[in-house]
This record gives C-alpha cells, structure tokens and sequence, in this order.
C-alpha cells in the first residue's frame, strides 16, 4: 500500500512525463494526440489547453530528472519562460549556481531580519552565556555528546527563597530556570546540563520543600499562590483541595530528583541563619539518602570574609558548610569540584552515532488550563510535571527526553500557559511575565507545535494569536483537541463539525493536522507523537529542482500572473528550494511587485497539492531580476 507521500510523487512524476510530451509536440509541427491530452485532463480541460501557448525556451527534457537529484547537470541553462505573449527578452541562458547562492543568501537575509522582528526579551544573553558556558567546559572534555540519561544527576534542594534557582542557573549557564525575589516560583523538575574540567553532568532544579504542618493561608503565602490569577471559574472546593495539594506535589517532584541522583546539593540562606525547616530537611537527608554525597550549600555569602562567618552557623545541620554566592558565583569552584569528587566516571558509550545526534523538538504550548501537563505526563507515563485544576502552575518550560514506539527520540518541553499580554501586564506578576517569555523562547527552539486547545471552549483571539506566531517562527504544527471527552453526544460527524470550526477560525494553520485526545485518561495521546513525527519529516523534506520548477510550470500555465493596467506581466525564470525547517523556496522573477499576494497564496497552495508539505509552513521569497547583460540593476527582495 502506496503512503500518500510516495502517491504524490508519483503523481508528480507522471504529470513530467506528460508535460514534457505536450513540449515537444508543441514545439512540433505534428498535432498532439489524444492519449497526451487525456493524460493532462486532471490538470486542464481541453478549452483551456487549446488556449495555452508554451515557449520554446522551456527547460531541456535532459533537465527533468529524479526527484532526489537536487542539481542540473549543466551549469548553464535556458530559463523558464511561463507568459503567453509576452517575448521581449531574448534566449538567455541563466547561471544555475549563482542561482543557488543567490537563494541561500537571501533565506539568510530573510532569517535575519525576521529575527529582529520576532524579538524575546533576555534572548540574547542568555544565548551568550549558555555559550560561553559550554565553551569554558568543552576545553577539557570529549567533543562527543553523551545522551542526557547516562549522565550523573546532581539534585538542588532546599527550602523556598533561598537561590536555588539562581545556582541552577549559575551552573548551567544562561537563564533557565526563573528567578524573582519571591518564594515558590520553581515547582517542577528542570534539568540543565553542567561542565567542569572534563567532567559533565545533569543539574536538576527542584521547587522549595515545607516540611512544617501549615495552614491554607500560610502555604498560600509560602507558594505565591493568589485566588486573583488563574482561579477564575473553580470551584471553592476544588481550589482549596488544589492549594492543599500543591506543597505535597512539589515535595514529591523533589524527591524524585533525590532519589535519581548521585549527589545532592542542600542550599540554605547564609543571610537568614538556620530555620527549623533547613534542621527538618537536613535529618530527611541523613535519614534516607546517607549513602549518597550531600553538600551544604550556604548561598547569599557574596563576602568572602563575612562568608565563613555566615556559613560557620551551619555546622549544627551535620555537614561541612561550604560559603558561595549564586549571584556573583563566588565560592562556586569550589562546591564544582566537591560535586565532581562525588559523580563516577561515564564511560563514553561504544554505540554512540553521530548521524542520529538530531533529536527533534515537540513544545506543548496552548492558554492555561487546556491540559498541556497532562499530555506530557500521559506520553511519558510519570507525573514528570505537576498538575493542577489551578491554572499557571507550570512557570518554567520543562524539557523530557522521550522515545517513540519505534525508537525516534524527541525533547518534548512542556509551557506555561500563554494570556493575553494586556492581561498579564494588568495582573502585574513578574513570574508570569517570565513564563510566558520561557514559552514563546521554547516555541523558537522547538522543531513541532503542539498547540493544544480545550475541545469545550471556543477557540479564542488568543489561540489565533499563539497560531500566528507558531507560523511566524516557521514551526510545525499539531493542532491537539484536548478533553475530547467531554463532548456530550458526540457520533462520526461530531469530529468534522469541529474540523470546519477550527479551520475556519485558525485559518492561518489551514495546514496543519488536528488530533483528538483525552489526556487525563490516555486517550489517543499517542497520536499526538505519530502527527508530530510525520510533520517533521515533512519539514525536513527536500524537493528536486527540476521537479519544483515543473510543478511551478505547471501551475503558471493554469493561471498566468494577472496583467497590470500598463499590460505587463510576471514572469518565472527560476524556482529552487534554498532551504528546509521550513521549506523556503526562492522564485527568479522579472519583477516581484506583477506578482500579488493572492497570486503568491495560489502559488503556495498548489506546491502543497502537488507536493505535499502537510503539518509545516512554506516560505516563498520572490527576488526581482533584470535581463542577463544588464547587471547595473541589482536584485531586489520580497516575500
């Protein structure tokens, strides 16, 4: 059985065959036959063929190739000559490579300055850093990347307000994980990874553990957790039971980073002395984990004179203090080799290819409360995140490795829940400012989308605009429908009632696949990672030049460029793929202004239906030229 892929190739191919017949018996004098015309009726009715006149300066048959073979085999060509009427310019042969060079210069350019446009606050630096970072630890390790799991963990842990995050960040560089002068911001598990020297290592972030029995309102004090900010439209009950709820599930994901790594960093505040709850913490440790190393952190000790005095009140937790600044990194040498002294030597796995360090990136973003924790936790099979009735209680992006059924690995990274901006701003919160900027910074370095949507909600101004900007970004996209199961009386027409709906209202994501699931019971959760890998592979997915250039052909002699009142009329030269993720496409036109957007979105449609493309946006760049022999005008660029 034929995939539609391999039955779009095909297609494609059959419709070279007969369009490099209709050529040469256009350019002769002999008549066309009927079989040749029988061929072609699936693309133009005979009125409309009799119609059609095709110049003799089309591309030679020797150039109409596999599909596969990228490159023509001469370095000189005629060029594509797609008007009717119009014959000003003279036979001209065009360079085919600096054709080439010319398109990925201008998908570079337009990368650029798309960039700009899509600018993320802190991006920059935190780019710089985690370079830097990465660069300072490369000098003495093995260049050869070691898989996230069979690396040693080091767990910080702690209780609220007391820098942890901050020292994740100081140690693996950049700003991952979410600092504001505030408690409970962190709750779930975020790793990093770590160098020092030649060693290399996982860090993982932990939220602040309570081990103290505390009231509703203390817990909601502790947590910054507030009944203005994602409460709306939940019950008392189910709000009160929620908030009960979080200190134990952010106590549980600290744990299991505990129990996972081989040494644990305990953080405490050098500036507020010891509290009953760093004692209650420290016997935990002595208790449960005394055969792992445990290293007291004393944060907050940016003098290093005052230092050893603040750190020598933490000789009654029963370990050796060590006196650091997470903020200005002093003293953090010191606690890296001390973490180094307790992590076993990885030997480098044997099995390790090169050609498969590509690991594909699937972000789950949606507005809050649609169920993109529970997505992750149902494909994982965990409580890797922690999840709530409580809207916002992801702040960072969490990154999982996860294998697919049949062995492909993906980083699948879970978000926060993305508001309105006016919304977010009047709520006047730093810590969901910052998580609605880690979430647009995971759709940036994500491969595929998955925008996740309440079934029973309407879809709203705001997914349009987190669609928009997954198109922006040159993302692919999955369309989840999450909570199918609460749809009352659905039946087989149900799921394409919807369909219209949702395609109707995301318009600009007419492209991409929609999956219907029911995370909280598993329900088709799967299918969410099988839409997601044939996007990707459709993102990655090469078209041949000389295939490209006949479908282009093909659609300009259905519908020519419209006339402007002056009678002139555009003209395609050239068309090459100059890129993939996403699939960017350069056309060599006379003038890109005879070429209107709706002509451009009828270009972009019939590449979709003559060579597939489903799940990822295209990008076409149109770049004006003169005639060969007048190199005095340069080139001009629009999209």
């Amino acid at each position: 059985m034929l995939s539609s892929t391999c039955c779009k190739q095909l297609t494609v191919e059959l419709r070279i065959a007969a369009m490099s017949s209709l050529v040469q018996h256009l350019q002769a004098p002999t008549s066309i036959p009927k079989t040749l015309i029988s061929i072609f009726s699936f693309s133009f009715s005979p009125p409309f063929l009799s119609t059609i006149s095709i110049s003799r300066r089309t591309l030679p048959c020797s150039a109409l190739r596999t599909t596969h073979d990228r490159h023509e085999p001469s370095h000189k060509l005629n060029h594509l000559e797609f008007s009717d009427t119009d014959n000003e310019d003279e036979n001209e042969e065009l360079d085919v490579n600096a054709l080439e060079q010319e398109a990925k210069d201008a998908v570079e350019a337009y990368s650029t300055s798309l960039s700009r446009i899509l600018t993320i606050d802190d991006e920059k630096n935190d780019i710089k850093q985690t370079a830097k970072r990465h660069k300072r630890g490369k000098t003495g390790a093995n260049n050869v990347r070691i898989p996230d799991n069979l690396l040693p963990r080091v767990a910080i842990v702690g209780r609220p307000n007391v820098g942890k995050s901050a020292l994740f960040n100081r140690l693996v560089g950049g700003n991952r994980a979410i600092v504001v002068d505030e408690p409970g911001v962190t709750r779930d598990r975020l790793y990093g990874r770590s160098y020092w020297g030649d060693r290399e290592f996982m860090v993982v972030d932990t939220g602040g553990v309570l081990t103290l029995s505390k009231s509703q309102a203390n817990v909601m004090e502790d947590l910054a957790i507030t009944t203005t900010v994602g409460m709306d439209g939940i019950p008392l009950a189910t709000r009160e039971a929620a908030v009960a709820r979080m200190p134990s599930m952010i106590e549980r994901q600290a744990v299991a980073a505990v129990e996972e790594s081989s040494v644990i960093v305990f953080v405490v505040d050098g500036q507020a002395g010891p509290s009953a709850a760093d004692e209650e913490i420290a016997d935990w440790l002595r208790r449960n984990y005394s055969d792992k190393c445990v290293i007291l952190a004393v944060n907050k000790c940016e003098s290093p004179r005052k230092g050893i005095l603040q750190a020598s009140e933490f000789w009654s937790l029963g370990f050796e203090p060590i006196p650091i600044s997470a903020i200005s990194g002093t003293g953090t040498g010191d606690l890296l080799d001390l973490v180094c002294l307790g992590l076993q030597k990885v030997e480098e796995p044997n099995n390790i290819d090169e050609e498969e360090d590509y690991v594909p990136a699937i972000s789950i973003v949606g507005r809050p409360n649609v169920g993109k924790s529970s997505i992750l936790n149902a494909l994982v099979g965990e409580d890797r995140t922690i999840v709530s009735p409580v809207s916002g209680t992801t702040r960072d992006a969490i990154d999982t490795e996860f294998t697919g059924p049949d062995g492909q690995k993906f980083q699948l990274i879970d978000t926060a829940g993305i508001r309105k901006r006016a919304a977010v701003a009047s709520a006047g919160s730093t810590t969901e400012a910052l998580s609605v900027n880690r979430a647009f910074r995971a759709i940036r370095r994500s491969d595929v989308v998955a925008l996740v949507i309440e079934a029973m909600a309407c879809i709203t101004e705001q997914d349009y605009k987190i669609a928009e900007r997954i198109e922006q970004e040159g993302k692919g996209c999955v369309i989840v429908v999450n909570k199918w199961d609460t749809i009352p009386n659905k039946n087989q027409q149900t799921a394409t009632y919807y369909e219209q709906d949702v395609r109707e209202k995301l318009r600009i994501l007419d492209w991409a696949p929609i999956v219907y699931s029911t995370a909280i019971a598993g329900h088709s959760v799967d299918k969410i990672i099988d839409a997601a890998s044939e996007v990707e592979k459709e993102r990655s997915r090469r078209l041949g030049t000389s295939i490209l250039n006949q479908v282009v052909l093909e659609a300009v002699a259905f519908k020519p460029p419209p006339r402007t009142r002056a009678g002139k009329r555009g003209r395609v030269y050239y068309c090459t793929q100059a890129a993939i993720r996403p699939p960017t496409f350069v056309f060599f036109v006379n003038d890109a202004k005879l070429f209107p957007e709706t002509y451009r979105r009828y270009m972009e449609r019939q590449l979709r239906t003559d060579a597939g493309f489903s799940g990822t946006p295209i990008r076409l760049l149109w770049r004006s030229r003169r005639r060969v022999g007048k190199d005095e005008g340069k080139a001009q660029e629009s999209k």
